[in-house]
């Protein structure tokens, strides 16, 4: 499919679902197929608790601890005033806060599980939505997270929800953190996909939950591409009705099929 160059053709797809779907991997490839800014909101989240580490705000536990009010205060600052720039291809996604490339650091399982608590602090939450709403200026954006359908960009042109079984998730993160050199085991593997749950499906703050209007798949069974072979005659038929609600100056040039 040709890159969605017109302004008139600009969409903003959100891809949230919980831990483990295949979001990031199919966002990665759906952002490269269309020509797409690609936005990783884990790595923002992650980044917060990284520098909370960095900046002592926080120390590592397992189970993690519940944060204190003064912690989270905190927290907010750092995420207000942090610069977290997203670089690169999507399959090369490069992650700087405050121009230090962080990564790798930030896939650490112990900054993963501070992640999912950092992101339910109100004043983080609100200072990284501001941020993520900016970023639709830039073009069409394929975003992916827990709340982007319902509260990031609840007018967003399409939505999708990828779920999949506790097994197959706590597979893929396992896999994930062994290719990465991490010493982790699948129980523990297990035990973290649940506890995020947890947390994602139950926080006060937009609560991961699938949209109305969003398309579910369930990714168990299926490789990233054959997920992505299921999402894009939704892409490709907004497309459609956009270019041909458009003037003929801005209708998309070339115009995929859905058998693109």
């Amino acid at each position: 499919m040709k890159e969605v160059s017109s302004p008139s053709q600009h969409l903003i797809i959100a891809i949230d679902g919980p831990a483990g779907a295949g979001k990031s991997t199919v966002g990665k490839l759906l952002a490269a197929q269309l020509g797409a800014i690609y936005i990783d909101t884990g790595a923002m989240y992650r980044t917060v608790a990284l520098k909370g580490f960095q900046l002592g705000v926080i120390r590592p536990t397992d189970p993690p601890e519940p944060l204190a009010p003064e912690q989270e205060a905190r927290l907010s600052e750092i995420a207000r005033n942090t610069a977290i720039t997203l670089a690169g291809d999507p399959f090369h996604l490069q992650v700087f806060a405050d121009n230090e490339d962080v990564s790798e650091a930030i896939r650490h399982p112990v900054v993963s599980r501070y992640a999912s608590i950092v992101s339910t602090i109100a004043g983080v939450r609100s200072a990284l939505v501001d941020q993520q709403r900016r970023m639709r200026t830039q073009g069409t954006v394929v975003m992916d997270g827990r709340d982007i359908g319902t509260y990031v960009f609840p007018d967003a042109d399409v939505k999708f929800f990828l779920d999949a079984s506790v097994e197959t998730r706590t597979e893929r993160r396992y896999a994930e953190q062994r290719a990465r050199g991490i010493d982790c085991t699948r129980e523990q593997t297990r035990l973290d996909v649940l506890e995020r749950d947890r947390r994602d499906y139950n926080r006060a703050i937009a609560p991961l939950r699938r949209a109305d209007d969003a398309i579910w798949l369930d990714t168990s069974s299926l490789s990233p591409e054959e997920v992505l072979e299921k999402m894009l005659p939704f892409i490709y038929e907004r497309l459609r009705i956009r270019s041909a609600t458009a003037p003929d100056s801005e209708k998309l040039t070339g115009a995929a099929t859905a058998t693109e």
